[in-house]
């Protein structure tokens, strides 16, 4: 399923969800990413403070894709990010 983000507390709503369907523990996710469990449970909580690597090792460790297209992109497929 796709999401449409639009503020940094939805990504922590997220991945926050994103961990719990998948049955997982803070603990356990923090340390597939080199994390500690408070830093996750910050970062679920206020994901204003997440950097890119952090994002993308979650992501990955979650099993989640990051995509990112123009806001008018429909079903069909935008341009090439270089003619953004």
């Amino acid at each position: 399923m796709n999401h449409r983000l639009v503020t940094a507390a939805q990504v922590g709503q997220l991945l926050q969800a994103a961990r719990r369907a998948a049955g997982r523990s803070q603990s356990d996710l923090a340390a597939t990413v080199g994390l500690s469990q408070s830093r996750v449970s910050k970062l679920e909580l206020n994901p204003g403070t997440l950097t890119v690597d952090q994002l993308l090792a979650l992501c990955a460790s979650l099993d989640l894709e990051l995509t990112l297209q123009p806001r008018s992109a429909g079903a069909a497929a935008g341009p090439a990010p270089d003619a953004w």
